[in-house]
């Protein structure tokens, strides 16, 4: 593992103990002072439109924030976008790609030394 693999993992893991952190808090939050917390989230559904569709209801999804599953695909996310970035020096983006057999792959995969 070379240096800048080795910076991608302490990356990954600062990014985990954030997403662990603000979950948690998260879930402290809503179980002391649900209805707060139920308002919050749906001011950020108003900003971002998810409200005003009336078939998703907010009792359906606001008990979904910070959930397990909120965790692992917010993780998921967050990993997604830092190795989307390209920086001077560093690692390509490990972008999914397409061999001209079909095969699906990632640039990554080309990797050699």
């Amino acid at each position: 593992m070379g240096p800048l693999r080795a910076g991608l993992w302490l990356k990954k893991l600062w990014i985990l103990l954030q997403v662990a952190v603000e979950v948690a808090m998260g879930k402290v939050l809503m179980t002391l002072f649900p209805e707060r917390a139920k308002q919050n989230i749906l001011a950020m559904g108003q900003k971002t439109g998810m409200t005003r569709n009336p078939q998703f209801s907010p009792d359906n999804w606001v008990p979904t924030f910070f959930s397990t599953q909120y965790f692992w695909f917010v993780l998921k996310v967050r990993w997604q976008r830092l190795e989307d970035k390209a920086e001077l020096g560093g690692l390509a983006p490990n972008c999914p790609v397409i061999r001209l057999s079909g095969q699906k792959c990632n640039i990554w995969d080309f990797m050699q030394g």
